[in-house]
């Protein structure tokens, strides 16, 4: 019988947590509709952005029909998203690469929108798995929670971090287990 741990690692699978995001990212990406691999105007960038906001939930969150929302609703998900991946002015940044072309052009934007994206919701399924394991465990529970990971999945961290008590790995337990399905990944990437 699957330990608590483990049914939580399950859930956490980077095939599930980020494979199958990513990859509904790149079926967004491959579907949209792009009128023209360039863009002039601010106002063709802000709507296609848009659009390319709306199209990437639909395909992310895996939703039967598309959202009756207008699709400007969409431009300050859009802008945010480039600012995180651009900078404080990342929308102007975005729409210079569309508008010239260099730099991979509005293809690389939607492309970097998509990927943030998909990241993110990873990033927050995985935290909400996890929060919602931690907050059912009791103290002794999280203490054997984090002594079955150590036995499991020391060997896959830096031996300064398992040495003696592993108190590193205990004081922050839930750090640890939301970078474990990206260690989980990049241990399957090395073997290919």
């Amino acid at each position: 019988m699957a330990t608590k741990l483990e049914k939580l690692l399950s859930f956490i699978n980077p095939d599930i947590t980020l494979e199958k995001i990513f990859t509904r990212a790149d079926k967004a990406i491959n579907t949209f509709n792009l009128r023209t691999a360039k863009i002039d105007k601010w106002d063709q960038f802000s709507e296609c952005v848009s659009g390319f906001s709306k199209h990437l939930d639909f395909h992310i969150l895996n939703l039967q029909e598309k959202p009756d929302i207008s699709a400007s609703y969409y431009w300050p998900k859009g802008a945010h998203t480039l600012i995180k991946i651009y900078g404080i002015n990342g929308e102007k940044v975005a729409f210079e690469m569309a508008r010239t072309g260099n730099e991979g052009g509005l293809y690389k934007v939607l492309k970097a929108m998509a990927m943030r994206v998909a990241e993110d919701y990873a990033q927050n399924e995985i935290f909400a798995q996890i929060s919602a394991y931690w907050r059912s465990l009791s103290v002794d529970e999280k203490f054997d929670a984090s002594t079955e990971y150590i036995a499991k999945f020391g060997h896959l961290l830096p031996s300064e971090l398992t040495e003696g008590s592993s108190a590193r790995i205990r004081a922050n337990f839930t750090n640890f287990l939301e970078k474990h399905p990206y260690l989980i990944q990049q241990i399957r990437r090395v073997g290919r």
